[in-house]
């Protein structure tokens, strides 16, 4: 059901520098904390709205490791549908690059923040 995920060419750059700064490992990460980022923020995009799928390819074991079936879930729980909708692979890219563009203002301002203290933030808003 679930193969690849492609950012939009415009986070092809945003998920390199994002990554490079904050030093929480491979890109793969950025890209699962953006998806958890826009999911939290509890907007609900409309797929007419999809971006461009120029940018980063990800296989879905890549990007969610041996968790894909819970963050199927998320999706499926967020937008009120079935594990079987096909849509679901379009909501994952649409809140993967949300989640970037999200990141990629937040640390625009922040120069100095390390990605131990944004994840140390985050957990403290909880």
């Amino acid at each position: 059901m679930l193969s690849n995920i492609k950012t939009s060419k415009a986070n092809k750059e945003v998920v390199s520098s994002l990554t490079n700064k904050l030093g929480l490992g491979a890109e793969n990460t950025i890209a699962r904390i953006a998806f958890a980022s826009s999911l939290s923020t509890d907007k609900v995009l409309n797929l007419i709205d999809i971006k461009d799928a120029g940018g980063k390819e990800y296989s879905a074991k890549v990007l969610f490791g041996d968790y894909l079936d819970y963050y199927i879930a998320l999706i499926c729980l967020h937008y009120n549908i079935y594990n079987t909708d096909k849509d679901i692979p379009r909501y994952i890219k649409m809140h993967v690059d949300d989640g970037l563009e999200l990141l990629n203002r937040e640390f625009q301002n922040n120069y100095n923040t390390t990605g131990f203290e944004f994840i140390a933030s985050k957990i403290n808003q909880i």
